[in-house]
Order: C-alpha cells, then sequence, then structure tokens
C-alpha cells in the first residue's frame, strides 16, 4: 500500500461587490468558496485553480459569466453531495424550491434533509445554493446572508432578461 500523501491546500481572496470571498482548493480543485469579512492570513500559497476560480467569479458578477467551469470537490456526505449536484443542475436567472430538490432526489419528505444540507454548501455562488428559495417564493436561509442572497437573484435577473424564472415541483 503507498503512504497516502496530504494534498497542499492553495487559498486567495476575491473582493466581490456583495464582499470578501475566500477560496479554498488543492493542486487539481475547488475545495471551498465562502464570505469572510477579513483576511485571516497575510501570506498564502495560491496556484492557477484557485486564480482561475476568482477570475470565473469576477467575470459572473460583472455579467459575462452564467455557468463555472471548475473542477470542483466539496467536503460532504454523499448525501450531502447529492444535494449539491443537484444544486448545479439549476441554470442561472432560475429558481428552485427546497420540495423540488427533495423530489429531485426521490423522496419528498427529505425536504428538511436537503434543506439542511443546502445550507452547508462549502462552495457559494459556484454550487448555487441561493437559487434555492421556499415553495411560497420566499427567500429562506443563506449562510452569506438574506441580503447576498437577495443581491445574487436580483443580480441574475438582470443578466438573464429579468423575468423571474421560478419553478416549482408541488
Amino acid at each position: 500500500m503507498k503512504p497516502r500523501t496530504e494534498s497542499i491546500e492553495y487559498k486567495t481572496y476575491f473582493n466581490s461587490p456583495i464582499g470578501l470571498i475566500e477560496i479554498f482548493g488543492s493542486d487539481e480543485s475547488i475545495k471551498r468558496v465562502s464570505f469572510v469579512e477579513e483576511k485571516f492570513d497575510s501570506e498564502f500559497l495560491t496556484n492557477d485553480y484557485v486564480k482561475n476560480c476568482a477570475l470565473q467569479l469576477d467575470e459572473y458578477f460583472y455579467g459575462g459569466r452564467k455557468e463555472f467551469e471548475l473542477n470542483l470537490n466539496p467536503n460532504g456526505t454523499e448525501f450531502q453531495k447529492k444535494v449539491w449536484n443537484e444544486l448545479l443542475k439549476i441554470p442561472f436567472g432560475y429558481t428552485k424550491s427546497y420540495l423540488f430538490i427533495a423530489k429531485m432526489l426521490g423522496d419528498q419528505l427529505a425536504i428538511r434533509a436537503a434543506a439542511k444540507a443546502n445550507g452547508q454548501n462549502p462552495i457559494s455562488i459556484i454550487i448555487p445554493c441561493h437559487r434555492v428559495i421556499g415553495s411560497d417564493g420566499s427567500l429562506t436561509g443563506y449562510a452569506g446572508g438574506l441580503w447576498r442572497k437577495k443581491w445574487l437573484l436580483e443580480h441574475e435577473q438582470k443578466y438573464c432578461g429579468g423575468e423571474k424564472q421560478l419553478e416549482l415541483l408541488l
């Protein structure tokens, strides 16, 4: 058995219109993208994966990117990863309900578990948990704050023709 070597963790920071974003990656993928109040490290290693992620976020925020092209590898349970994979299917400018996500997983009774996994998404914006709303159209929960969720949804509406694209499966 080969000895397992730990991957080096890389990071960078991106100043977005809605706050500072910290991007973590490995040699092969993006592991975490989250809002932070300040830079925690003044010295850190960076690589092409995290730099490319910051570039794609910049393009997203300034209206030039609707889909991300990044290798993602978030840490989570198998169930969480299934939920996050469903989130990746929600197109730019569209919203889905938590109930819709649960039904896509094959169990509408899993709505709370799906909502909890949505809230534990470690790769904000790119895995678009902000596109999941209540069945009644209300904005509910967002780790980055509801004001950011509202901003992101309005931002996407601005660049997809302004028409709300709410799809609910009841």
